[in-house]
């Protein structure tokens, strides 16, 4: 009795048309990949280079109905005047304050007490953002 080959004889006929298919693939998806991951860093670069201004709210407390102390850490650099917005919630997360505070001191880092006035009593505050004075955005 013969045995019956199914395939051709392995590394004799060269590659076959779905190894060199799959080989392909893999490069386009290996090129693809690298693209993607320099894209990303690019992006994130430069968020985190055209940041020249940053802040913190270390905590806060609510004096009354009508305000709300802030005390602020802000990180810049000392020839930049910052300008920081912070919001200002109640109970239901509807906004009842917001204001800009700048932080005008040749300093790189600035630690402030804020007065945040409010229109009814706040339960939350948040900073929006930072930003150089003058900058727009």
């Amino acid at each position: 009795m013969s045995t019956v080959r199914e395939g051709l004889p392995e590394g004799r006929y060269g590659r076959s048309a779905d190894e060199r298919a799959d080989r392909r693939l893999k490069i386009a998806g290996s090129v693809l990949g690298v693209a993607l991951l320099a894209v990303v860093g690019w992006i994130g670069w430069g968020y985190v280079a055209g940041q020249t201004v940053s802040a913190e709210v270390i905590k806060f407390q609510v004096v009354s109905d009508s305000e709300v102390k802030v005390h602020l850490e802000v990180r810049k650099d000392a020839s930049v005047a910052g300008v920081c917005t912070l919001l200002s919630q109640d109970r239901d997360h509807t906004e009842v304050g917001r204001a800009d505070f700048t932080f005008p001191q040749e300093a790189s880092r600035v630690d402030e007490l804020v007065s945040l006035k409010t229109t009814a009593r706040a339960t939350a505050v948040e900073l929006v953002g930072c930003q150089a004075a003058g900058s727009a955005g």
